[in-house]
């Protein structure tokens, strides 16, 4: 066993708590449903996730992720209406859900390597309406979701370290040698918390990153507002808005390594202009990066800006998955944006009222991708304020709180 069992059932707990503390607007009620989404590596916290729902009263759904052979042997037979079929009754399930944890630990992340990305999107624009479902009941308080990674031998290779290794960093990570770890984590999310009110009491008009190899801009956008923490993701410490794309300008650069859809990206340098990519390279994967980008028109705009203190992560090393690297800590914290679609709950008004019209009007952004891109450099961040002053907010890795 990876973890011992007092771990495994932190682990749990955690997960859980962090589902129900994600949750905008209404509180759980005894048998709402509940969906556990789960890779088969990580079926030893399925267990535990499902025992502690039942404990509390909820009506827990489970169900295993396809392993990569299956969704590689997927892409490769597939014709276009296999391709973009979504199964009967999927909708209305959706439809009835209140709560999703999905626990992720996948064995092969280079399975996809050699699918066409443009499958890969097409698939991933008609499961578009299914996201959207979540994403409006989220948006009403009626519905929110948690997501985690369960140490798996294939992320250790990737990530260059021993399964041991790796699996301490997810405890250190997580809390998950704390004898109260939710505890914990309410104290670290209090922190940022704090950290979050002081950058939305800043008039802030736009922000402007500099560091060894970019010089970017982002256009904050009316009735946006920074969120930290929340428990959408566990570990979560970063701070983050939705800006308006239409803003977007300068040359951003990720120097932290990315796998997704199979492939590995290294080194991808965007540079924008008017709000989207017009050029964009990449040390390695640049075909598959720019295959992404053109997934749909909203995919080379961002939808996400944030930022990490390196004193709340202690997350030190590349783990190989998006879910720690965009937390990372380590000497300089991180700044990381995300190409593609935008987070409805950094609108500073009533969210239940962000229709597709308001959003458009407002620049937040709409694509099927949504993919952060993380550096990790010494950087600087200084915000221009709307009174046309500059202060800096975020330095050496941490806020200038």
């Amino acid at each position: 066993m990876i973890f011992t069992k007092t771990q495994l059932s932190r682990y749990a707990e955690v997960m859980v708590w962090a589902m129900e503390n994600a949750r905008r607007g209404g509180k759980f009620k005894k048998y709402d449903t509940v969906l556990v989404r789960y890779d088969q590596a990580a079926a030893d916290l399925a267990q535990a996730v499902y025992a502690q729902l039942l404990k509390k009263r909820y009506l827990p759904t489970l169900r295993t992720n396809s392993a990569e052979d299956f969704t590689r042997t997927f892409y490769t037979l597939a014709d276009e209406r296999q391709l973009t079929y979504i199964a009967a009754g999927e909708k209305e399930f959706q439809e009835k859900l209140n709560g999703l944890i999905s626990l992720r630990a996948p064995e092969n992340l280079t399975a996809l390597k050699q699918t066409d990305p443009a499958r890969l999107g097409r698939a991933a624009v008609a499961r578009k309406p299914l996201r959207e479902i979540m994403d409006q009941a989220e948006q009403q308080g009626k519905f929110s979701w948690t997501l985690c990674n369960y140490p798996s031998q294939e992320l250790a290779d990737k990530a260059g370290l021993s399964l041991k290794e790796y699996a301490a960093q997810v405890a250190k990570a997580c809390f998950l040698n704390e004898k109260d770890p939710i505890k914990k984590w309410k104290e670290v999310m209090a922190q940022i918390a704090d950290i979050g009110k002081w950058l939305n009491a800043i008039p802030i008009e736009r922000l402007h990153v500099e560091s060894a190899h970019m010089d970017f801009e982002v256009l904050l956008g009316e009735k946006r507002q920074f969120i930290s923490g929340g428990g959408n993701n566990i570990p979560s410490f970063e701070i983050f808005t939705s800006p308006d794309w239409r803003g977007t300008r300068g040359v951003y650069f990720a120097d932290l390594s990315s796998y997704r859809s199979g492939n590995y990206v290294k080194g991808i340098k965007l540079e924008f202009k008017n709000g989207r990519v017009i050029k964009a390279a990449a040390q390695q994967g640049q075909n598959f990066l720019r295959k992404m980008l053109a997934m749909d028109r909203g995919a080379a705009q961002i939808g996400e800006f944030s930022l990490t203190d390196r004193r709340f992560s202690k997350i030190d090393k590349f783990m190989a998955d998006i879910l720690f690297d965009e937390n990372f800590g380590g000497k300089y914290g991180n700044c990381h944006v995300a190409v593609g679609s935008s987070y409805a709950d950094t609108f500073c008004g009533d969210v239940s009222k962000l229709d597709k019209k308001m959003k458009e009007k407002l620049g937040f952004n709409d694509s099927s991708l949504h993919w952060d891109l993380i550096n990790t450099e010494d950087k600087t961040v200084r915000a221009q304020l709307k009174n046309g002053k500059t202060v800096l907010i975020y330095e050496k890795g941490l806020f200038r709180h």
